[in-house]
């Protein structure tokens, strides 16, 4: 038996590792050819100390107050050279993961689907036997190759894999290379080569109540998150808003319904930006956040969208002089 670690490197990259019963995460590390920075592994330097940010674990005894302080234990600093998992963790290591001589894993996976869920988004799928091998957290995003050329495009996961397979919400951008690709010319079986995962906007241990902000395609990484949260369960209330500028750019509105009948305290609401809208709730998502969506500042902020949405939230947040425990946000813009 084993358990899965995410290592979380600070420019973005994620590894997993497996760490087996009684073994440091250090060592687990190491074996796997991953060398986090240390020097003693004794518990006596803490040039090993990094941050778990979910999982049970055993600290260990035999490290000193200087490399660790009972402060830092309790805020959830670690040794990994003394540190070993008790069920699958999520590690925050302060250094690159080229100085820890790893890096992003590639894969190579074939198109399994391609719908047009709008004029302005597209469902991809795709399938293979090294997904299976694929892991990541709920919110992270891969670079995937644009088929005929070197460059490459990030998409957040929108759903978790199964049976080596993934999905992803993409924009449809006229003229941009992967849009005109997918629309286009892109059929089942093509291959398609991807690598990562990255990005340090993904799901967190749920301590307090959620308010996830989506703006249009930005809503994939937070599909993803409601699937593990639909697997796993939440004991704090959750509610999406989810903005678009035009009526036909809402998709996915059943799997929203889905979600909700599934998951106990989700709820969620949509709204349209354009004044032509028919859509029954217009405006900005920041028009449909209530007070009792910020909780008095005791709530996760979880927000995804293009960068004018992200700097009018925040300038939101600061407007209602409320202080969020957590804010968790993610910026993107479409590449021509």
């Amino acid at each position: 038996m084993s358990h899965k670690i995410a290592l979380n490197f600070e420019d973005g990259v994620t590894r997993f590792i497996d760490a087996k019963i009684g073994e440091t995460v250090a060592d687990a590390a190491y074996r796997q050819g991953i060398n986090i920075p240390l020097d003693c592994r004794d518990g006596a330097c803490g040039a090993c100390k990094c941050f778990a940010e979910a999982g049970q674990y055993d600290l260990g005894e035999d490290y000193i107050e200087d490399a660790l302080s009972e402060a830092e234990a309790e805020q959830g600093y670690v040794l990994t050279c003394q540190m070993r998992a008790e069920s699958d963790c999520v590690i925050r290591v302060p250094a690159s993961s080229q100085l820890c001589k790893t890096q992003q894993a590639s894969f190579e996976a074939a198109i399994s689907a391609v719908r047009q869920l709008s004029d302005s988004t597209i469902a991809l799928s795709i399938k293979g036997e090294a997904l299976n091998q694929l892991a990541f957290l709920p919110g992270q995003y891969v670079n995937l190759k644009v088929p005929g050329s070197e460059q490459t495009r990030a998409y957040s996961f929108s759903s978790l894999p199964k049976d080596g397979e993934v999905s992803f919400l993409i924009r449809n951008v006229p003229g941009g290379l992967m849009s005109s690709f997918l629309t286009n010319l892109a059929k089942a079986g093509d291959s398609i080569s991807l690598a990562g995962p990255l990005g340090s906007f993904y799901l967190r241990d749920i301590k307090r109540p959620l308010l996830l902000l989506a703006g249009g395609t930005g809503l994939a990484p937070f599909t993803a998150m409601l699937e593990k949260i639909a697997a796993e369960g939440s004991a704090h209330p959750l509610h999406l808003i989810y903005g678009v500028t035009h009526d036909h750019d809402l998709v996915e509105l059943d799997k929203l319904e889905a979600f909700a009948a599934r998951i106990p305290g989700f709820s969620f609401s949509a709204c349209v930006a354009s004044p032509e809208s028919s859509y029954p709730h217009k405006g900005y998502v920041t028009q449909h956040i209530e007070p009792k969506h910020l909780n008095d500042g005791e709530v996760d902020i979880y927000l995804c969208g293009p960068p004018p949405m992200v700097e009018a939230v925040s300038g939101y947040i600061r407007e209602q002089g409320i202080a969020p425990a957590n804010f968790y946000y993610e910026k993107f813009a479409a590449s021509a």
